[in-house]
């Protein structure tokens, strides 16, 4: 007769994710998700910075065209005012600069959002001549 077999016991070693792992994962999990909120953060931004230069520009285009429109010449240097676009208002300032030609001028249209003129969005130029009667 055989001698029994001696039983060993195996135990399975348990499955799983020690706490160190746990921990390093999240850390990773944490980093991704800052560098994910910023990106966000900074796309809005541009989004909107990109939102304000447009309408900005609008309101430049819509006074250089009503200089163009106007017969009154000369055109008034330093001229302000205001328009309201997109739910908002926007401050125009013109300045008029001479040019070697006596009949034309170029005209630069800055516009903001404050009534003081700190801080300008955009600034729109263009060249005006002086209408002649036929």
């Amino acid at each position: 007769m055989r001698p029994k077999a001696l039983k060993t016991k195996t135990y399975k070693r348990m499955s799983g994710m020690t706490l160190l792992e746990v921990l390093v994962a999240l850390f990773i999990f944490a980093l991704t998700g800052t560098a994910i909120m910023k990106a966000a953060s900074d796309h809005l931004t541009g989004v909107g910075q990109i939102e304000d230069i447009t309408f900005a520009t609008w309101v430049a285009n819509n006074r250089l065209t009503q200089l163009h429109i106007d017969t009154i010449w000369p055109i008034k240097n330093n001229q302000k005012g205001q328009q309201e676009m997109a739910g908002r208002k926007w401050y125009w300032q013109q300045r008029v600069n001479k040019t070697n030609d006596a009949d034309m001028v170029q005209v630069e249209v800055s516009v903001g959002l404050d009534e003081q003129y700190q801080g300008t969005v955009t600034s729109v130029s263009t060249f005006i001549a002086k209408q002649t009667k036929t």
